[in-house]
């Protein structure tokens, strides 16, 4: 029997076991993990990792021997196929059982995977593991034209690693615009004319037909010709990994479905990160799953809060950041739902801000090399859901106006 069993080692669960033993946890602590890497680093793999700037080690979230200090159980290179939530305990690929008083679902998600014809050739990768980035960095030794199927956050950031490494790169949105998703138009415009700038070949709008191939790609067709490819990056979105809870009853939704303290619907059964459908106060109320890193650290802060007797319910701003070229993107809030979009500062500029307001509040900011725009947006979005503060929008373009001064109202 485990006090605790997380599923899970990304940064959910270690975050769940770190906050555990922090708050003076005695209780055994086990986290069975699908990879076989110790809990490390996602966020640089389309990155720093992608780009040979950062080593598996660097990786990693803490060291090897943290683990073990702290008396952490890593069971790693198992897959939890089925939840047995009235007898709690859980069912490995292998036919193994563990007993639990405690679980935490940290399963997150795999990549959204192309339904089409030749979506498994050789040479057709995602992003999502280390091993993932590792079998890609070995085709890429040889091949030279990158076709990146997704204008997301992922797509976007492969592009500009590989681009400067010298591939020819084209991307393929199904979209008008790049980030579509996640952002509103004039930063998506921004991002594409940043991407042609280096030498991306960026096409919107764009159908699929087929990744062409005998046992390994050779292209890509859509609907208006065929692209030539020795490797293809798909980046179309993430499947939450939840299959084994909604088989044990719990109720889903685009992820497991959890209250203000992650619980499931299940008992003793929580869900944090990549994996959880929540209600969020700064997405007006709604329901939502986030893909952040904060999410995950944030969740697994309640989670460990409510195991420790110290229970407070989940509230915080979400933010997410993206690295593509010499431009950093850092987003606070959610922007879904806005009606209005001011412009703080120029484009032209490299340095400037997309505020997004709804019933004249901040609700998000992307910030594009504006660090402070960022920072001091955080407390106008809290400001906003607390206190109802509706800043003049002509202040919010005001470059010359510190956000923080218009918290005074």
């Amino acid at each position: 029997m485990h006090d605790v069993l997380i599923v899970g080692g990304g940064q959910a669960g270690a975050q769940a076991a770190i906050s555990l033993r922090q708050g003076g946890f005695a209780g055994s602590v086990t986290i069975i993990g699908e990879e076989l890497d110790p809990p490390y680093e996602r966020p640089p793999l389309s990155k720093d990792y992608l780009a040979g700037d950062k080593t598996a080690e660097r990786l990693a979230l803490r060291p090897p021997a943290f683990w073990a200090d702290r008396n952490v159980t890593l069971l790693l290179g198992h897959h939890v196929t089925a939840v047995d939530a009235e007898a709690q305990f859980v069912t490995t690929a292998s036919g193994s059982t563990l007993g639990y008083g405690s679980l935490i679902w940290a399963a997150g998600g795999h990549p959204r995977r192309l339904p089409i014809p030749g979506g498994d050739l050789a040479g057709v990768h995602v992003i999502r593991s280390r091993a993932d980035v590792d079998a890609l960095t070995a085709d890429l030794t040889v091949a030279t034209d990158v076709v990146i199927i997704g204008g997301g956050y992922i797509g976007l950031e492969a592009a500009a690693v590989l681009t400067k490494a010298g591939k020819s790169v084209t991307i393929l949105e199904a979209q008008d615009r790049v980030l579509a998703r996640v952002a509103a138009e004039p930063v998506s415009r921004f991002y594409e004319a940043e991407h042609r700038a280096h030498g991306v070949d960026v096409r919107l709008g764009v159908g699929i037909e087929a990744i062409e191939g005998a046992t390994r790609v050779i292209g890509v067709r859509t609907v208006t010709g065929t692209i030539a490819a020795g490797v293809v990056i798909v980046g179309i979105g993430l499947v939450p990994a939840v299959a084994a809870l909604a088989a044990a009853g719990a109720v889903t939704h685009n992820g497991v479905e959890v209250d203000d303290h992650c619980r499931t619907s299940l008992p003793h059964i929580f869900a944090i990160g990549d994996c959880a459908h929540h209600t969020n106060a700064f997405a007006g109320g709604a329901g939502i799953r986030l893909e952040s890193v904060q999410n995950a650290i944030d969740q697994a802060k309640v989670v460990a809060g409510v195991i420790l007797g110290q229970a407070k319910p989940y509230h915080a701003v979400p933010w997410f950041w993206s690295n593509q070229y010499d431009l950093k993107l850092q987003t606070v809030g959610l922007s879904g739902g806005h009606d209005a979009t001011v412009v703080r500062g120029h484009p032209v500029n490299r340095s400037w801000s997309l505020v997004y307001l709804r019933g004249g509040r901040v609700i998000a900011l992307d910030c594009i090399n504006a660090a402070r725009d960022f920072v001091q947006g955080k407390a106008l979005i809290e400001a906003g859901v607390a206190a109802g503060l509706a800043p003049d929008p002509a202040l919010l373009a005001d470059t010359n106006v510190p956000l923080k001064s218009l918290l005074a109202g």
